[in-house]
């Protein structure tokens, strides 16, 4: 079992060569007591149980986990700690106020110090770099999209510390990204290595006095109870934080979709073809193309790279098998050798993947029902590293009924509506990835920006 965690992906490997032996902790015994239950050892999880032992350090806290703490998404992201929100400024402000739009992007930025704070005061070795973002445009639709991402973030009164238009030479001095025309970057984004975040906020929280349950999954997560195999953890306060695992639990097949996002890495890459790339920061790296893509300098000099483009299952199947798609694969590493021609010979060495949740409206959420007791966060369509630690940071100041920024942020209480029912939501998910990759392949041909894709977001309000 040890060594089927250490092949779940590249940090997951990494981590195991620098001591974490991957055993997972003792499964629930039977029955338990406690005040606080938290379902699933990802970030959410470890976060809030971390917060509210800083609030409070009495508290009885229990985590349950199915597998081991970093399984999921949280141990095999690209390790982008970014202060990326994926519902836009003008859809939040819609449902709550400008300011309230602006507030929620000024707590991200915040959260991704937060996050390298917080890992530096537990000791936790996570490689974090804060290097910024940058995002290229390599043709001119999205040097357009570019120029519009700038223009809108000053209208919404963020500068050039928050977001920088770079021109073709401005962007070579940062990364040697073939036919750039041109790029964003933004200082809040670090590089982090996932699985060592996770795995050391697990350990931490165990230090504050928090238990964690492994091998232990939840049938059942009601207020007051959570149901296991094993016996029950009963709590006046549930917290459900299985973002895209949360369709295996019952009456909420339709809250998430759980869509894979896939990765490969290189072998550690020689000087000279460090030297030929750059981001010698440590910058994360993508382009302006729909079809989402993302990639980091690691530590120890390789390139880890992800992207979407694997299809969504139907009845929001999850399974091992899905975390493999040789065709998806192969797909990443050509699109990174274009990126990098120096690549050309370069070997990779892991290719892996995960689910992550996306709700129907793209516009995650937190919770607390102080009357049931029940809390919930989750929904972070991919962005969940920093969000997902403000997720949990802001359920810890609920649920303590801690007076604070957090508690007033326009996510707070929300709900999204479900999504439809099969096979609707089959149809519907992969016509909008195959939507996105045609709109790349049509920019890539003509320049033009994609008129069908503008129109999609329209009807999602963005």
């Amino acid at each position: 079992m040890p060594d089927t965690y250490r092949r779940l992906s590249l940090w997951h490997d990494l981590a195991h060569a620098a001591g974490d032996d991957f055993v997972p902790r003792a499964a629930l015994p039977g029955s338990v007591d406690a005040d606080v239950a938290i379902v699933g050892a990802g970030y959410t999880g470890l976060w809030a149980a971390h917060t509210l032992l800083e609030r409070d350090p009495t508290l009885r806290v229990v985590v349950i986990e199915r597998e081991v703490a970093g399984f999921g998404a949280s141990g095999r992201n690209g390790g982008w700690a970014s202060a990326i929100f994926p519902t836009p400024w003008k859809r939040i402000a819609r449902d709550s106020s400008r300011d309230a739009a602006r507030r929620m992007q000024h707590a991200l930025n915040d959260t991704v110090d937060v996050i390298g704070e917080v890992a530096a005061k537990e000791d936790i070795d996570c490689h974090y770099a804060k290097g910024g973002i940058l995002s290229t445009a390599r043709n001119q639709a999205q040097w357009i999209r570019a120029q519009g991402e700038v223009a809108s973030a000053r209208e919404w009164g963020f500068g050039a510390d928050f977001l920088q238009l770079l021109d073709a030479n401005e962007t070579a001095e940062r990364v040697g990204v073939s036919n750039a025309l041109g790029a964003t970057f933004t200082p809040h984004g670090a590089a982090i290595q996932p699985a060592m975040l996770n795995r050391g906020l697990a350990v931490a929280v165990e230090l504050q006095g928090a238990t964690i349950y492994e091998q232990t999954p939840a049938t059942s997560v009601e207020p007051g109870i959570v149901r296991t195999p094993f016996g029950d953890v009963r709590a006046e306060i549930v917290v459900r934080a299985t973002e895209g695992y949360t369709p295996d639990l019952p009456g909420m097949a339709r809250d998430i979709v759980p869509m894979y996002s896939l990765m490969v890495a290189t072998e550690p890459l020689p000087e000279d073809v460090l030297a030929s790339i750059g981001l010698a920061s440590r910058a994360t790296f993508s382009d302006k193309r729909h079809l989402r893509i993302y990639g980091q300098r690691t530590a120890d000099g390789r390139l880890a790279f992800g992207g979407r483009g694997a299809p969504y299952h139907y009845g929001s199947r999850i399974d091992p098998a899905f975390d493999h798609d040789a065709g998806v694969h192969q797909m990443l590493r050509e699109i990174l050798v274009d990126l990098f021609p120096v690549l050309h010979d370069s070997e990779f060495t892991h290719a892996w993947g995960g689910n992550l949740g996306i709700p129907r409206d793209w516009f995650p959420s937190v919770g607390f029902d102080r009357r049931t007791g029940f809390a919930w966060a989750g929904g972070y369509v991919g962005d969940g590293v920093t969000t997902a630690c403000l997720a949990g940071r802001t359920l810890g100041d609920l649920i303590t009924d801690t007076d604070s920024e957090l508690v007033t942020l326009p996510w707070v209480g929300r709900r999204s509506q479900k999504w439809e029912p099969e096979p609707l939501r089959w149809t519907g998910v992969n016509a909008v990835t195959q939507l996105m990759a045609q709109g790349d392949r049509s920019e890539a041909r003509t320049g033009k920006p994609s008129a069908t894709v503008a129109r999609f977001w329209k009807t999602l309000g963005f």
